[in-house]
């Protein structure tokens, strides 16, 4: 047995952040958007009786191995497996390049089959963080409660990014503690309104306008990241109609619209790469896409 699958990492392109909850999550309302740079999972067959995840440059627990635990506490009768993961996605960067290789390893599973439904394949995902739900079925989609609440949507008018990493890790929580320490949550009358406002214009494939590309944690993820404002002014100057932080950061975006988006993120690009040397060219995807 020899499986392939692609995990997209992806950008918010609104991030409108809320008040604390009992849980100490946040209440959110984001719109997630698969993009082309991606991870690659490939799943063969284990030497040995236990599962094994693999992933050259990258220390720690895996979420991949998470969801494999999770598999076999709900009676997956799949042979154990060797799960090699290559990195392509920035790690601890914003895009959710973790809960990328979750979400694959969940649709491999499902190709795989045996000892569980869909449901529990929903259950398990979002449990394994806010992210993994949107990862778990490329494209756009909106997310809210602590964004693990998903809806697809359609795609939106043609447009291309241009992707910046920046070389400093940033952790989730602390960005989420500098927002707190900020007071950057809005009351829930005001998210209340973001959601309303945000379901009518990204339900439709439409083209937000620019107000609405609005991530709150970006003054939390400066604040932390000095390096992020000179990402940030190089993406504006290369022509970027909106630029913006990828979720809590420090990776940077710019956007382009229209039939020429591609060509104008690749434009920048070329601009950029002598200050930020990973920077690259995507455009969003959808599962769709993914399945070819």
């Amino acid at each position: 047995m020899k499986l392939v699958e692609q995990a997209p990492g992806k950008v918010n392109l609104c991030l409108y952040l809320g008040p604390v909850r009992a849980d100490a999550r946040h209440d959110l309302v984001t719109v997630y958007e698969s993009v082309s740079l991606c991870d690659t999972l490939t799943v063969t067959e284990a030497a040995s009786i236990d599962d094994e995840v693999v992933c050259p440059g990258v220390e720690g627990p895996n979420l991949v191995g998470d969801v494999l635990a999770g598999l076999r506490a709900i009676g997956w009768q799949a042979p154990p497996l060797r799960v090699s993961v290559e990195k392509r996605i920035p790690v601890a960067a914003g895009m959710a390049g973790g809960s990328a290789d979750a979400g694959a390893m969940l649709r491999l599973a499902r190709r795989i089959g045996g000892g569980f439904d869909e449901e529990q394949l929903w259950s398990l995902a979002r449990s394994l963080g806010s992210d993994v739900p949107a990862q778990f079925s490329p494209g756009t989609s909106l997310g809210i409660g602590a964004g693990e609440i998903v809806e697809q949507l359609a795609p939106l008018a043609a447009h291309a990014l241009a992707i910046v990493p920046v070389d400093f890790g940033l952790s989730t929580p602390a960005v989420y503690r500098e927002a707190d320490r900020l007071g950057l949550p809005r009351s829930s009358d005001d998210l209340e309104g973001r959601l309303a406002e945000v379901s009518g214009w990204f339900r439709h494939g439409a083209r937000p306008p620019a107000r609405l590309l609005v991530n709150d944690l970006e003054p939390a993820a400066r604040s932390l990241c000095a390096e992020i404002d000179l990402a940030l002014a190089a993406l504006r100057d290369a022509g970027a109609e909106v630029a913006f932080v990828c979720g809590s950061g420090p990776t940077c975006a710019g956007l382009w619209w229209g039939p020429g988006a591609r060509a104008a993120a690749n434009g920048a690009v070329a601009e950029i790469v002598r200050r930020f040397p990973r920077a690259i060219a995507v455009e969003p995807v959808s599962l769709e896409q993914l399945l070819g």
